[in-house]
């Protein structure tokens, strides 16, 4: 695909470069303005299951008991 793409470019090696660079950006604008919106809609990064209670006593953290 990206030989392809690379022989339907115009120009010699800089304009290559540059279209390919245009190309890219192109492709990443697309992606930040239409692909991740529509994705994030349907993946759940928000959906936390984590209870933030606030307690007035700390928890007793779990200590190592010495075996004789």
């Amino acid at each position: 695909m990206y030989v392809w793409i690379w022989r339907r470019l115009p120009g010699g090696l800089p304009g290559k470069l540059s279209g390919c660079v245009v190309l890219f950006a192109g492709v990443l604008a697309l992606l930040f303005y239409f692909g991740f919106p529509w994705l994030e809609k349907h993946v759940p990064f928000n959906d936390v299951t984590v209870d933030q209670r606030v307690t007035s006593t700390p928890s007793p953290s779990p200590s190592a008991s010495p075996t004789p």
